[in-house]
Parts: C-alpha cells; structure tokens; sequence
C-alpha cells in the first residue's frame, strides 16, 4: 500500500485548486461571449434597419412620414426604459431579467420578421425597443461581476467595448447583405435562431442572481417620472426636423420632458429606496464618463448615417455596395478592441487611450468633411473607415471602464443603465441636430442654384465637420476630467499572450 507524503499531498491539492480555479476561469469567458452575443442583437437592431427602410416601405405599404415609426418605436421604448431595466437587474437578478429580456427580443423579432401590416411591424418594435433596453441595460452590469482583476475586466471590456461601437458597422453591412441577396425580413428573423441559442446558452453558462437582502422595493413614483420624462424627450428630439425645433410641438414635448425631469429629481431626493441614489452622480468619473457619453454618442451616430447617407446617395452605391464598405471599419475596430485596447489601458490607465481614440474619431469625421461629390472609395473614404475603426477601438474601453469602476456591484445594473441611457439619449439628439444642420445648408445650397446632389454634399459636409467637433470635445472633456484609475499590471505570463482568455498558469 502506497503512503503519500504530505508534499505529494500538498502538490496534488494545488493541482486540484488549479484545475478548478481553470475551469471556473473558461467558464467566465464562455458567459461573457454569451452576453456580447445577447447585446450584438440589440446593437445591431439599431443599426440594421436603416439600409433595408425603401423594401419595407414598397412591401408595407408606408408613407413616407409613418415610415419613420419603425425607427422610431425602437428608439422611444429602447430609450425610456433603460434606467427602470437597470434598476430592475439590481432588485430582481441581473441574470433572470437578461433572459427575460432575451426572450421577449426574440419573439418580438419573429413578429416584425412576419409582420402582414405596418402596425404590426411598429408595434413589432416598440416592444424589441423594450426587450432592448432590458437587455442593455443589465449586460455590461453582468460583466463587471464576473470579472474581478483589473488585467481580465479589462480585456473583457475590450471585447464588449467592440460589440458595442462595433455593432453598428456590422448591422449595416449585416442589412445591406441580407436586404440585397434575400429579403428585408431576414434582418429581423434571423435574430430568431440566435436569441434561442443565447437564451439556452445563458442558462448554462451565467451564474445564479446574488440579489442583495432587503433590496426588492421598486421606486414606483420615480419609475413612471423618469420613463415618462426620457420617452417624451426622444419622441422630441426624433421628430425635431419634420415639425421644426421651434414649434409648438417641439417646444412642448421638451418642456414637459424638463419639468418630469425635475420633478423627478426632487422625488428621488426624498425617496427612501430611489430609483437612481443621486450620489452616484458624485462620484467624479460617473458623472465626467456620462458627458464623454453623450458626445461620443453623438458623433459615432452621426458618422454611421451620415456615411451611409453619402455613400448611397451621393456616390450612388447599392445597398449591398454600402454593406461592404463598412467591412474595412468593422475589421479595425475588432482588432484594436480585442488585442490593443485592454493593453493601452493596462499600461497607461484609462485617459490616454481615450484621449487619442476619440481624437482619431474626430480627424475620420474631418476627413469626411473634405471627402469631394465624385470621391472615390479608396483615397476619400477608406482612410476615414480606417480611423474611426481604430479611435472606436481603443476609445470605448476606457469609457465603459471610467462609468462603471468606482460603482458598487449592488447598483451596476443602475450604473449600466445610466451608460447605457447616456449613449442612447447622445446618439439621438446628436443625430437630430447634426441631421437639421445638414437639410439647412442641403437648401440653403439648392435655393442658390446647385444642383440635387451638390446640395446634399454641401449638407454632409457641414455635419461632419460638427461630428468632428463633437468627438474632439469628447476627447478634450475626458482627457483633462476623468480621474486616472490605479490599474494593476498584468501578470508576466500574460503580458505577451494573444488569446482571448487568460493564459493557463
């Protein structure tokens, strides 16, 4: 009989909690591509859409004002409800109210996909703009906690940090793809296979809900101020061109939006279980990483369809040829945000990445700006594809990084969705406004005798280049705000690995 001495024991039981502590470390990657794939459907049906807008308007039979509800819906139901979503995730489990959310998207998605009318499509995605917002709101909360090292948050943030800036070149290459070689439903069921696979996959692979004890008690009041508050602000901003920034319709809706607002402000400073605590807002890189948020937000929307734009109508590219031109884009970003981003921020913290990221995303907005009428692919639009690929790369990390490292793990998913709502409110304002812009100086243009498409071009001109303002004030207001984060070094053994999961010891 073999007697193990107490060094062959100890040996074997490092080995144990090595294997284990492997296992358990596969485990939190596996969620984590679990929950960018979650969010990619989310992201990309924000995106996606816009290309295949005339095949649904000629099947559907749309107007040409109503065909702006199927935009719309997403974004009114997807922005009001963000910050309630967040909140639900910290009093009734992240995990539960991701898969719910998942689920109703996938649903949702099966009915825009064999929407009969263009009712069903609208009401189709108020509620995928709902189910969004669940699932936006409550991921990136998800990831923090799984990741406890600064190295592996940071790398995980790489990857979500793609998915997220990332998803909106993908889901325009996605539609233009799918649009021109089956059909524009296919954008919406093909979201049926996918969201069946990460609902079965998340149950598997994303550990049970530690909902804190004593924290189930929902600010109603507040819930209804803020939700009114943020639905009535986008309905605002999204029909701002079409009735006038100056009408009366306008006017109203946004001061409505500013009077709940306050109004829920001052609830929340009395409640006793706010929705959203208001000393979240004090702490410095919460509140700097929201106003870096909304101008980031604003500039990357724009440049999305503002390229679009100037590819399709301007340079008179196919919807599939649009598709592809975003390739070079999607390919760069997924590059600096998986193998670059994580290291810059390891080594030298969260500003100077930031910084330079979204100054390369302010140069790509200039360069469109200079970009002529008879531009050609390769010398005016490619340099600014590649640009905007690497500033998003290695500029949203840090920004995810900065809005969530000083929250406690109990208010993550508040946090999450606060991100989340800052994005999405920036995006739609800044693409309203840079829009306005564009259609003034697109007619000021025409009444002087230019011809359709010059005019247009001088609009585009004129918004890119308030984009490219937009971004270089992001990178200013976070390169000098932002508190630097004491980042820990990454473990030799690391440090030169190029996989996506860390290294085994």
């Amino acid at each position: 009989m073999t007697t193990q001495t107490p060094s062959s024991q100890a040996h074997q039981a490092q080995q144990a909690d090595q294997t284990a502590e492997s296992t358990a470390s596969r485990s939190r990657w596996l969620a984590l591509y679990v929950l960018c794939l979650g969010d990619l459907m989310i992201v990309l049906d924000q995106s996606i859409v816009n290309v295949a807008l005339p095949s649904i308007r000629t099947d559907l039979g749309f107007s040409q004002a109503s065909l702006a509800w199927v935009v719309n819906a997403y974004l009114l139901t997807f922005g009001g409800f963000l910050l309630l979503s967040g909140r639900l995730g910290d009093l009734l489990g992240n995990r539960r109210v991701f898969l719910g959310g998942v689920v109703s998207f996938t649903i949702a998605s099966a009915v825009c996909g064999l929407a009969p009318s263009a009712s069903f499509l609208v009401v189709g995605r108020a509620v995928q703009g709902l189910a969004g917002a669940t699932v936006s709101a409550v991921a990136l909360a998800l990831i923090m906690g799984l990741f406890g090292s600064p190295a592996d948050r940071a790398k995980a943030m790489g990857v979500f940090g793609f998915v997220m800036s990332g998803g909106g070149a993908v889901g325009v290459l996605a539609g233009g793809v799918l649009t021109g070689l089956l059909s524009w439903h296919w954008i919406f069921l093909v979201n049926v296979p996918v969201g069946i696979a990460v609902v079965v996959a998340a149950r598997a692979m994303l550990p049970a809900d530690q909902v804190q004890a004593g924290s189930t008690r929902l600010d109603v009041p507040g819930a209804v101020l803020v939700t009114s508050a943020l639905m009535l602000a986008v309905y605002a901003v999204v029909g701002g061109n079409e009735a006038g920034w100056t009408s009366t319709r306008t006017v109203v809706l946004l001061v409505a939006a500013a009077v709940l607002f306050a109004a829920f402000v001052g609830w929340e400073t009395r409640a006793a279980a706010p929705l959203v605590p208001l000393r979240l807002f004090r702490l410095r890189n919460v509140s700097v990483s929201q106003v870096v948020g909304v101008l980031w937000a604003a500039a990357m929307f724009a440049w999305f369809f503002l390229a679009a734009l100037y590819l399709q109508q301007v340079l008179g590219y196919s919807a599939l040829e649009v598709g592809l031109a975003f390739v070079p884009t999607s390919l760069v970003m997924m590059f600096c945000s998986l193998k670059v981003s994580d290291r810059l921020v390891m080594r030298f913290g969260i500003r100077p990445p930031l910084t330079v990221g979204l100054a390369l995303a302010a140069v790509s907005l200039g360069l469109f700006a200079l970009a002529p009428v008879d531009g050609s692919f390769v010398t005016d639009v490619l340099p600014s594809m590649i640009l905007l690929g690497i500033g998003a790369g290695i500029a949203f990390n840090p920004v995810l990084l900065a809005a969530m490292g000083d929250v406690e793990p109990h208010e993550a998913g508040l946090a999450s969705g606060v991100v989340n709502t800052s994005f999405m409110m920036g995006g739609a304002l800044g693409l309203a406004v840079l829009v306005a812009v564009s259609d003034s100086r697109t007619a000021s243009l025409a009444a002087g005798g230019s011809s359709a498409v010059e005019s247009l071009h001088g609009g585009l001109q004129v918004a890119f280049a308030v984009g490219a303002v937009a971004a270089a004030l992001a990178a200013v207001v976070g390169g000098v705000l932002l508190r630097p984060q004491p980042m820990a070094v990454p473990e030799p053994d690391h440090e030169d690995c190029d996989c996506l999961e860390p290294c085994a010891a």
